[in-house]
């Protein structure tokens, strides 16, 4: 008796086979992330600018909210204007009374302006902001 020949099998339907078995990414699954990339970096450019408010949001409703300009100063300029309010100095209970900010976002902003120069240590846990 002879045995039954079956198919053989093409290489084309091997590949996605394991394509398919292994999950892995194909040219097109690439293409469609790096499209969603680009549209999320745009959209962060947007909103960099003040220039986009919630889009699901605005795009049911038909319309944009106004946007308010926000003003441009950063966690690291509210500390050091914080600081410049206390002329003797002041500690990070001081600073954070003032500020609102937690405890660790104070440390590392502290941080940062000391490695800067903009402020000074005074003593321990003490610190100046030094004038422009």
């Amino acid at each position: 008796m002879s045995k039954k020949k079956g198919k053989a099998v093409s290489f084309d339907a091997m590949v996605k086979f394991f394509i398919q078995y292994y999950d892995l990414p194909t040219k097109t699954d690439i293409d469609k992330l790096v499209e969603r990339i680009d549209r999320l970096e745009m959209l962060m450019q947007d909103i960099a600018a003040g220039g986009v408010t919630s889009g699901r949001a605005a795009r049911r409703s038909g319309r944009r909210k106004a946007t308010r300009p926000r003003a441009a100063t950063t966690a690291a300029d509210t500390v050091y204007a914080a600081m410049l309010s206390f002329k003797k100095g002041a500690d990070l209970a001081d600073i954070q009374a003032k500020t609102g900010f937690g405890e660790k976002k104070l440390r590392n902003i502290i941080f940062r302006l000391h490695k800067l120069g903009r402020i000074q240590r005074l003593s321990r846990g003490v610190y100046r902001a030094k004038p422009d």
